[in-house]
């Protein structure tokens, strides 16, 4: 029996296990929205493409599944451009479907025509532009198979609309075979074999762990390895919740804001074992500074990023999971050496305790004015240990990162490699989509909400319960924060004075606002959010002029902090 191309496309998704998808219509994706309501697919209409991919991008890092995103053609498509480029820099599986003019128009300057593939081919895994109906199941099968496959990442299908129209019969491919891109997950027992031996001479061992670990699934394993070697572990911005922050071996964040203690400790390490991280340079500050001392072992599933920005003595190219448990089996085989080497770096778990106690993370707190440090805790305090939170870009988002202390993987949400303002609340729409009766939370700054302040909209009109935590300075604060320390506290163009309403623009969207002025007030209105039913958003108006610290400067070794302001 033939279908068309559009029932084509819905039939792979079906077959791909797709249960919701993000997106918002237009004339060259009509056809696919005709034919949605005939299939087992929840679509979630956002109130901006970019948003669509934002919680399809959210969708993904909750679940470990590929996200997928609709959207027309022209400013449709451009407009997830944003997103995309949030995945890709992030590593996170999406298919981005967009609609393209009739085949016979394209490069003709036809009504709403842009060459989206050539737009994102530097910010995608892969891209397609469908010319063949034939070519249709195909094309999805191995979209799917390249997002979800070795490094994860988005991949976009251009559909043009002839093509949604034309008639096939339907055939879904068993498997891909793609020449050339053959993913390595198994570590070289070699490579193995030499990462054993430089582990158990180490002395000053530290496990530098990025997001890598989460989208391997490797939470598990990691924590066994570090448990069995009793090295030290800091983590990415991506990689927080892949490791539990209150454990005792956790030095937390390194890099620009990280800790004094796992920058201290990176800096004075003898080996830096490097987990599904990319050396991005927000960690590494500057590179003839970093890790010094150490000799460096990279384990990654993608073997471009090896190499790429620091110097590497040992490169594993693999999947986590199986470089890891691999590593924990060959060192469990030599117990003795093992406890040698754990003995031996006693004194060196002694040094970073007093680093710890004494330049602990912390803040000056007040009786009067809200520390947005404080939020953070209140927050972490009263919510789930398995809550999904979400955040946009600023410094809500380093508060978040170094005070929430984050216990399970999967639960933080934030855009890491692009910093995108306006990722957190859509990402959240993704989320509280795959997981309808766990808590959400998006951590924002009033800057930041008002990029996609409209998606309270969408929470509203599917219920979902998202709960909106503002952080309002009435600044651009991370700006504002370098225009303090760097520029003579010349403010320019990041005072946010206009008073805007958070309250009532919640409840012009029928969500639930709340405020706090006084910290006494900030636990009773995190209650009252939690306990309500439907989105709510929560206005804390917090210290204007409160800085992220510590802070290393452009510039300078991440040993060479700036502790307070």
């Amino acid at each position: 029996m033939k279908k068309t191309g559009s029932q084509i496309l819905l039939e792979c998704l079906q077959q791909e296990g797709v249960d919701t998808v993000f997106g918002y219509p237009g004339g060259t994706v009509i056809n696919i929205y005709h034919d949605i309501a005939d299939y087992p697919i929840h679509h979630i209409l956002t109130r901006h493409e970019q948003a669509a991919v934002h919680a399809a991008d959210g969708y993904a890092r909750t679940t470990g599944k590929v996200g997928v995103a609709i959207a027309t053609s022209g400013p449709g498509a451009t407009n997830t451009v944003t997103g995309i480029a949030t995945a890709y820099m992030d590593s996170v599986p999406m298919v981005i479907i967009t609609g393209q003019v009739p085949t016979p128009l394209i490069g003709n300057d036809a009504f709403q025509e842009v060459d989206i593939i050539g737009i994102t081919r530097s910010i995608t895994k892969h891209n397609y532009l469908v010319q063949d109906i034939k070519d249709l199941s195909r094309i999805v099968k191995q979209a799917f198979y390249i997002a979800r496959t070795g490094r994860p990442g988005p991949v976009l299908i251009d559909l043009p609309k002839d093509i949604q129209v034309a008639s096939a019969k339907f055939e879904y491919p068993e498997k891909v075979e793609l020449r050339g891109y053959k993913p390595t997950y198994s570590g070289n027992a070699r490579q193995l074999e030499k990462a054993a031996r430089m582990i158990l001479a180490s002395r000053k061992p530290v496990l530098y762990v990025g997001g890598g670990a989460t989208g391997a699934d490797a939470s598990e394993d990691l924590l066994a390895f570090a448990e069995m070697t009793q090295a030290p572990v800091t983590t990415t911005l991506m990689g927080m919740a892949s490791f539990p922050q209150r454990h005792p071996q956790a030095l937390g964040m390194l890099g620009m804001h990280g800790t004094y203690y796992a920058n201290m400790a990176v800096t004075n390490s003898d080996l830096l074992i490097a987990v599904g991280a990319r050396f991005d340079d927000r960690v590494t500050g500057k590179i003839a500074s970093f890790a010094p001392h150490a000799k460096i072992i990279h384990i990654d599933i993608d073997p471009t990023s090896i190499k790429k920005n620091v110097r590497v003595d040992l490169p594993i190219v693999g999947d986590l999971k199986d470089v890891l448990q691999k590593l924990s089996v060959t060192l469990g085989e030599r117990p003795e050496e093992l406890a040698a080497m754990v003995d031996g770096s006693a004194g060196w778990r002694t040094e970073i305790a007093d680093w710890k106690s004494r330049h602990p993370m912390g803040y000056q707190a007040s009786d009067t004015i809200i520390k947005p440090q404080y939020v953070i805790e209140q927050l972490r305090e009263l919510t789930a240990d398995d809550a999904i939170i979400t955040t946009e870009v600023g410094q809500h988002q380093m508060w978040t990162a170094q005070f929430f202390s984050f216990s399970q993987p999967r639960t933080f949400l934030t855009s890491g490699g692009l910093g995108t303002m306006g990722y957190g609340l859509p990402a959240a729409v993704g989320a509280q989509a795959a997981f309808p009766e766990r808590q959400v939370i998006d951590i924002s700054g009033d800057g930041s909400f008002q990029m996609n302040s409209q998606e309270l909209a969408t929470l509203v009109q599917y219920k979902l319960p998202v709960k909106i935590a503002i952080l309002n300075n009435n600044y651009l604060g991370m700006v504002r924060q370098w225009q303090e320390m760097f520029f003579d506290r010349r403010y320019s163009e990041t005072t946010m004075e206009l008073p805007i309403d958070f309250v009532k623009l919640a409840e012009a969207y029928g969500a639930t606002g709340l405020r706090a002025t006084r910290p006494e007030e900030v636990g009773e209105v995190i209650r009252k959010a939690l306990a309500t039913p439907g989105p709510v958003l929560m206005e804390f108006k917090v210290d204007r002029e409160e800085n992220v610290m510590p802070m290393v400067p452009a510039g300078a070794a991440i040993n060479e902090m700036v502790l307070a302001s």
